[in-house]
């Protein structure tokens, strides 16, 4: 059996499929875990990079910092090389951590002295220039990540961003030493490490960028960054034996459904999109929390539908959003929500239903636990940063799933449509 060769840990589930996508892309065989394995789960696994998914973004930093140093000894253990701790393009952090901390503790247990910092995904418009974070044309404190209710972003630097999460030195890799490539990229990093420099943030501008950046940091144990940084990992482990078919899997026969729970906007569009000439079934948590059926409903909806797909949805308009948070209280109106989004999926999967197409980051981590899947290999892309995808290893499936589990602001419109006949075609 191949040993697994590029480890990564995600700090969170959706992020964690689209850096699996990214690897895939470059030729690797990927499989993504659902938080650390634990027993023998996972220990036949066979991949050229392994992405253990954890949710340590927003909890208490020592508590990420446990979670990441856990699934760093498992990674380890199944031959992994060099590692990546992905965390979101956006940098999304406090003054505290987790980027920090976890950044310093995945060196000292590699015992190592310096790593990379590069958020950068220039396919979905984040890029870094002089060390200053854009997303799109605005600097991120513009972009609307200054109003995040968790991880609020009102500083653009990175470079002091990351100075107040550590207690190492944070230095810059610019723009212009990059453009002369990985050469030069390697003896600023010589030159780096003599003035005491531990962290470094590094700008990207274009996947070019990222391509140097991944030959240049062949050498480093470990590598921080957004998924856009995983582009030029691949090469680092040469010639892989089955790289042209890295993204290939089987068909799976059943019924497929749509389920949507974020309230992002690019959701809004696609849920619209749908409803213009698809059924669909809107669940009210204000209905949920007056203890209506609403979940008998909803599996009795598709059940009507035969064969034909159907949406079962929560997103709504950002006002309907601040108006039942409310009424309910912001954690009483998402537990509801998602609890009720992971009872349908598990209804509709004893049911037959075997193709989920799930829309946000909670509810996709909610309906994967549901489901029992606790991990996945990685097919083709659908859109940038979501690829189809399988389970494997679930201990009480008959057979396995197909999925598609998406960030809520990632997707084109019509992301359903093509998310469906990508799971249906399988290879």
């Amino acid at each position: 059996m191949t040993k697994a060769l590029l480890g990564c840990i995600a700090d969170d589930f959706t992020g964690a499929t689209d850096l699996a996508n990214m690897l895939v892309r470059g030729g690797m065989r990927t499989v993504q875990t659902i938080g650390v394995p634990s027993g023998a789960a996972g220990t036949e696994i066979e991949a050229d990079a392994l992405v253990v998914a954890l949710k340590s973004r927003t909890i208490a930093a020592d508590e990420a910092v446990a979670q990441s140093l856990e699934a760093l000894e498992w990674l380890r253990a199944q031959g992994c090389t060099q590692f990546l701790f992905k965390y979101c393009s956006t940098f999304d952090s406090t003054e505290k951590g987790n980027i920090g901390p976890v950044a310093d503790a995945l060196l000292d247990a590699l015992k190592d002295d310096f790593t990379i910092a590069c958020p950068a995904f220039p396919e979905n418009g984040r890029t870094i220039f002089r060390g200053n974070l854009f997303v799109g044309d605005v600097l991120l404190n513009e972009s609307g990540m200054e109003n995040h209710p968790l991880t609020p972003m009102t500083d653009p630097n990175l470079v002091r961003v990351l100075q107040r999460q550590t207690k190492s030195k944070v230095g810059l890799i610019r723009y212009d030493t990059i453009a002369k490539g990985a050469d030069a990229v390697r003896e600023k990093i010589a030159a780096l490490r003599a003035e005491g420099v531990r962290l470094a943030i590094a700008d990207a501008v274009s996947d070019a960028d990222l391509y140097v950046l991944g030959e240049a940091c062949s050498d480093l144990k470990l590598i921080t960054g957004g998924s856009g940084i995983a582009l030029g990992l691949p090469k680092n482990f040469g010639q892989l034996a089955d790289a042209a078919h890295a993204s290939d899997l089987p068909r799976i026969e059943g019924k497929s459904v749509v389920l949507a729970g974020s309230a992002s906007k690019a959701t809004n569009a696609q849920v619209a999109e749908w409803l213009a000439s698809k059924p669909g079934f809107r669940i009210d948590p204000m209905a949920l929390s007056r203890g209506e059926p609403v979940v008998d409903q909803a599996i009795a909806f598709a059940k009507q539908h035969g064969d034909q797909p159907v949406l079962i949805y929560a997103t709504s308009s950002p006002d309907e959003v601040k108006a039942v948070q409310k009424e309910l209280g912001v954690e009483k109106a998402g537990h509801l929500v998602e609890a009720a989004l992971a009872s349908i999926a598990r209804g509709l999967r004893e049911l037959g239903y075997a193709k989920f197409v799930v829309a946000g980051g909670e509810t996709s981590g909610s309906v994967v636990q549901a489901l029992d899947v606790r991990s996945l290999r990685i097919g083709p892309q659908i859109d940038p940063g979501v690829p189809a995808t399988q389970s494997i290893g679930a201990s009480r499936q008959e057979a396995p799933l197909a999925l598609a589990l998406k960030s809520g602001n990632f997707g084109t419109v019509d992301f359903f449509a093509k998310a469906l006949k990508a799971l249906d075609g399988g290879a």
